[in-house]
Parts: C-alpha cells; structure tokens; sequence
C-alpha cells in the first residue's frame, strides 16, 4: 500500500482529507498521531518538522496542507466522485469555498479552542467571544450563499464539502448556529448524514470528552 495518512481522527483538517479518502473508496493506512504511537510521531515529524497535520505519504512523497493533499489524490488517485470540477470558473468558486470554510469558519472555532485550552479564563472568554463575532458573520453570509443549493457549490459534492463537513461540525459546537439560519442548518445536517462523512464522525465519537469547550450531547 502506498497511501499513509498521519493525522488524528478528531482533528478537523484530518477529517477533511479522510472524507475524499472514504468518498472513492481509496486504499491507505491511517497512522494515528498520539502518546500511545510514539512511532508514528517521529517518522512523522521526520517527514515533516513543521509539526503540522494531516501529512499524506504516496510512496516517498510527502503532501501537506488539506487542500493541496485532496487536488492530489483526485490527480494521481482518481475515484468515481470527483471534489474539483473540470471547468476552470467553476474549480475557481469550489476553491473560494473551500478557503471561506478554512479561513472564516474553522479557523475562529480553533481560536476559541485555543484560548479555553490556555486554562485562562480571561483568555477563554476572550477567545470565545471573537469566535462568536466571526462566526455570526460567516453563518450570515453562508445563509445566503447556500440558499437553493443542495453542496457548497450547487449540486455536486466538491472539495468545498469536504472542508465545510468538519468546519460547521465543530463550529456548531462552539457557537450554535440558531435557527435564524435554516437553510445552513440544514445543510450541515446534509453533510453529517453523508456516509464519508458521518464514518470521520464516528471514529472519532470517544475523543469527545477531550473537547475544551465541552462537546454537546448530540451529533
């Protein structure tokens, strides 16, 4: 097998590139990233020193950053769903989409993430609470850019799904998107009841305790 996957199932970034993985049904071997795997650890970071994950292995490859790793893996391991249309305006808007989800939705729950995890209170709230600023405005915006269509960019599922499936999970979690937005809502219920999807959920189901915000009873 060529394909490695080092990451942590309950890392957004590693359940956005598991979601194309499990899409096409693309063999690989996931190397979870962990105290308990102290070997996986230094070949990982012997790859790949930034310390950043997921790190995807094609032999003596190493691909890195989410986007770049599924762009990879639909040009050199192509499956039946394909995440970036062939049309070049058209791969152009999954991509925006793609860097809104990263950029103004998973990025503010990972700085409300950081905060709580500084055991500050004065820094949790703080954090928190530009979280909830940045997300308010972001679910806004997606309420209307998602009105009519069925995935991100309209009627097929793209590398936009992918990064929005465990962006809206966890910022949901963060701050909850209410019902003033309906349409978002139903459309991260969409992507939880997508096999590739509702499969990253559910292998990481037992790391919930661990989420310092604390995880809801439900999802």
């Amino acid at each position: 097998m060529s394909l490695v996957l080092y990451g942590h199932p309950f890392s957004s970034y590693t359940q956005k590139v598991l979601i194309p993985l499990y899409e096409n049904g693309t063999p690989f071997e996931f190397r979870s990233l962990g105290p308990d795997t102290p070997q996986h650890s230094a070949e990982w970071l012997r790859r790949w020193p930034l310390r950043k994950f997921p790190l995807l292995v094609d032999g003596e490859r190493n691909i890195v950053e989410t986007s770049i790793i599924i762009e990879y893996l639909q040009l050199v391991h192509p499956g039946p769903v394909r995440l970036l249309p062939a049309d070049p305006m058209a791969a152009l808007d999954v991509r925006f989409l793609d860097r809104f989800f990263d950029l103004h939705v998973m990025n503010w729950v990972q700085h409300a993430v950081s905060g709580a995890l500084t055991g500050d209170s004065v820094k949790r709230q703080e954090g928190l609470t530009l979280a909830v600023e940045k997300l308010e405005l972001a679910y806004a915006w997606l309420e209307g850019q998602l009105a009519g269509r069925t995935w991100a960019a309209g009627a097929d599922f793209t590398l936009a799904d992918c990064a929005a499936a465990p962006a809206l999970f966890y910022a949901d979690w963060t701050h909850r998107i209410s019902e003033a937005f309906p349409v978002l809502r139903a459309y991260r219920a969409r992507l939880l009841a997508r096999p590739s999807f509702a499969r990253a959920v559910e292998e990481a189901r037992w790391f919930r305790p661990h989420f310092p915000l604390g995880a809801p009873d439900r999802d």
